[in-house]
């Protein structure tokens, strides 16, 4: 069986995935009467960059001997993704601040709802939609009706969703309260990215040097977490190296502001 609280705890994180960037969306707004299109921007090139063009290298290189080799090695396996979604992110961040957002960069206070926008779509995604077949899967197993999504499929499909079910009941409830802890660090991470890509991007002089920073700052945090994670160790001590770099991202971004004054 899983436990109440792990059902209670699950929708909780589905709740969240829609409330925070809502929330966030709302604040800017009023706050410092940043636009809404920025918003939707930010949503629109995440989706793009990050879950269409991205994963559609992704499938490209994981069928190749190269893939091959990365699979097989962590090292590589975190260089090379961190540095993907890095290459994508930053760089389809800063395509649409510079050419589609023009008009918005007379607010720079607008780089903070792009940031929301950004990162509030992959915190739906990760945390309302990612959340859905483990709910789905929870009332299955507590009906004890898992065999009725078990029996048409083949042994391979089988046993993956087999390890699904497993995973859920073994795994303490705690556990799934540290995933908004996690993404509420990204959508963090990812304001101080949009911070730092605006000011690269906004104004008549491009400043690639700010690009090329955002790019490594997001593979050293996408890199660190993947690291940290296979390391085995503690959920919390990861979740303090997230934070961590997070914060850093924060710091960066609120001095470069300062020193361009955008």
């Amino acid at each position: 069986m899983v436990s109440k609280l792990t059902i209670a705890i699950i929708v909780i994180n589905m709740i969240l995935g829609v409330l925070i960037p809502i929330v966030l969306l709302v604040y800017f707004k009023k706050k410092y009467r940043a636009s809404i299109k920025c918003f939707l921007v930010g949503c629109a090139e995440m989706f793009l960059f990050a879950m269409v063009l991205e994963q559609m290298v992704h499938s490209l290189i994981s069928g190749s001997q190269a893939g091959t080799v990365i699979r097989g090695n962590i090292l590589l396996y975190a260089l090379y993704g961190s540095l993907m979604a890095g290459l994508f992110e930053e760089t389809g961040r800063f395509l649409a601040i510079r050419y589609i957002l023009k008009k918005e960069h007379c607010n720079a206070h607008n780089a903070l709802m792009y940031g929301a926008g950004h990162g509030g779509i992959e915190m739906f995604v990760v945390l309302s939609v990612g959340m859905i077949n483990n709910l789905i899967y929870s009332i299955m197993i507590n009906l004890g009706q898992t065999q009725t999504l078990l029996a048409p499929l083949d042994e391979s499909s089988r046993g993956t969703l087999q390890t699904a079910f497993d995973t859920l009941i073994q795994t303490p409830s705690w556990h799934f309260m540290l995933s908004p802890v996690e993404r509420i660090a990204a959508i963090t991470a990812q304001i101080g990215l949009s911070l730092i890509v605006w000011c690269a991007a906004a104004g008549k002089k491009m400043k690639g040097h700010l690009l090329v920073l955002a790019i490594l700052l997001h593979a050293v945090l996408d890199g660190v977490a993947v690291l940290t994670a296979k390391s085995g160790m503690s959920l919390i001590v990861v979740e303090g190296f997230i934070w961590l770099i997070a914060i850093g991202i924060t710091l960066i971004a609120r001095n470069t502001w300062r020193q361009l004054r955008i």
